[in-house]
């Protein structure tokens, strides 16, 4: 009992929980799966988790035989893994300790950061992994910035509710400094707004929900490379034709496919890097239910550079052509509007800026992780979740010799995009 914590510590925790659970602000705004820690455990820390469904009809008529037109259904997944494991480590010596107000500043702080990896991780994945991209060329400043964002989604068949789009602060401000623009607003098709919505603008830069998005203002935010390289892309039969496949069959036996990614080839990779964004003329994106070219070009993240040839891309162009298998039918994302050997890559981050990403809430999962540490070990532990999940671990040690006690705050997630065509980006100045 040497290192039990005393009740004004306990007390002092269970308002670090609170506070920590409401700095969790963008974290709410996506699915969240509870993992099984022995589970975990046994699969090295990764589970697969399942990608959307998407299901053909046929026309039929009662009374007629539909039996060859039964479909195989190809269940996609994607791994995640517990892959965070954030510490904030500290201590304080018996004379610091003189100053009760100063260990509730510094376990603050340890909450204020922990709440930020997470948060940040939420970003981050948002930002490298969301496919749909749309870019701007002047700076941030009226409805149809963010319109653009919605009207992308709509068209390729993204559902209409639970929309994010974080913000950098200047591309926030600057849309709050339109609507709050009076009689010169153009936010809103030049109508300025009594009331609330812009005195909260002027008074708070808050702008709220925008073209069906819940808007948050982010103090940090990924920045994107500027990229003028001129080059082309292969794009005969096959790899225009990505064919999903829920499994492979391995030495091992059948292990899972990851469907978010194809490896393509194109004329140099000189120049270019992990997160650019890009489109190829003549490769159209559909509707994902109804499979109708939407007439706009599919936009592609890359994901890595694997030699001076060929790059990882996402998401795969699945074009469903020539006698297509059932899952590319379900599957297709892409419309080949012009055929050749080889088409022109245009880079849509001309300008480096910042990345402001948006997403339906079901594309990234959050995923709780939890630490088995004993109670009985000398160390006094104290542990309790959050409304979604997430614990905190907090531990007290005592050192006789030093008459030190130390501190550590722990928590362990996993974040994952399920759909990168769920999510994208928003960027301006391009």
């Amino acid at each position: 009992m040497a290192n039990a914590f005393s009740k004004e510590e306990r007390v002092a925790f269970e308002d670090l929980l609170a506070g920590f659970q409401d700095a969790l602000v963008l974290s709410k705004n996506v699915n969240v799966y509870r993992t099984d820690g022995t589970m975990m455990e046994r699969a090295r820390d990764t589970i697969w988790r399942p990608m959307p469904y998407i299901a053909q009809s046929i026309n039929s008529v009662p009374g007629t035989s539909i039996a060859s037109d039964y479909q195989d259904m190809t269940q996609l997944s994607v791994p995640a893994t517990l892959g965070f494991s954030k510490t904030v480590p500290w201590q304080m010596t018996t004379l610091q300790l003189r100053d009760a107000l100063q260990e509730g500043r510094l376990g603050d702080a340890a909450k204020q950061k922990l709440a930020s990896d997470i948060n940040v991780a939420v970003l981050n994945v948002a930002s490298q992994q969301g496919t749909l991209v749309v870019d701007i060329g002047a700076a941030s400043g009226t409805f149809d910035d963010v319109a653009a964002c919605d009207a992308i989604m709509n068209e390729q068949g993204v559902p209409m509710e639970d929309r994010t789009l974080a913000l950098s602060s200047r591309d926030y401000n600057g849309l709050a400094g339109n609507l709050a623009g009076g009689t010169t607003a153009t936010l809103y098709n030049g109508r300025s707004f009594s009331g609330d919505k812009s005195n909260r603008a002027f008074e708070r830069a808050y702008v709220g929900t925008v073209a069906n998005f819940d808007t948050f203002k982010m103090d940090y935010a990924l920045r994107c490379n500027a990229n003028a390289a001129s080059i082309t892309i292969a794009t005969n039969g096959a790899q225009v034709r990505y064919v999903p496949q829920a499994t492979s069959t391995a030495v091992g036996g059948q292990i899972n496919v990851d469907n978010r990614y194809q490896t393509v080839t194109v004329s140099s990779t000189t120049g270019v890097l992990a997160g650019d964004m890009f489109t190829v003329a003549g490769i159209e994106a559909v509707h994902h239910i109804t499979k109708q070219s939407t007439g706009q070009l599919k936009t592609f993240r890359v994901i890595s550079i694997d030699s001076g040839t060929t790059m990882t891309i996402s998401p795969p162009m699945i074009g469903a052509n020539s006698s297509p298998t059932d899952a590319e039918l379900q599957y297709k994302n892409i419309n080949v509007a012009s055929t050749s050997a080889t088409a022109a890559i245009t880079f849509l981050n001309t300008t480096a800026t910042s990345i402001n990403p948006f997403w339906h809430k079901s594309s990234i999962e959050l995923l709780p992780g939890r630490y088995a540490v004993p109670s009985d070990a000398g160390a006094a532990i104290m542990r309790a979740s959050t409304d979604q999940g997430i614990e905190l671990v907090m531990q007290k040690f005592y050192d006789i010799d030093s008459m030190t006690i130390k501190y550590r705050l722990d928590t362990l997630f996993g974040v994952v995009c399920t759909n990168p065509e769920m999510a994208g980006v928003l960027i301006f100045n391009q």
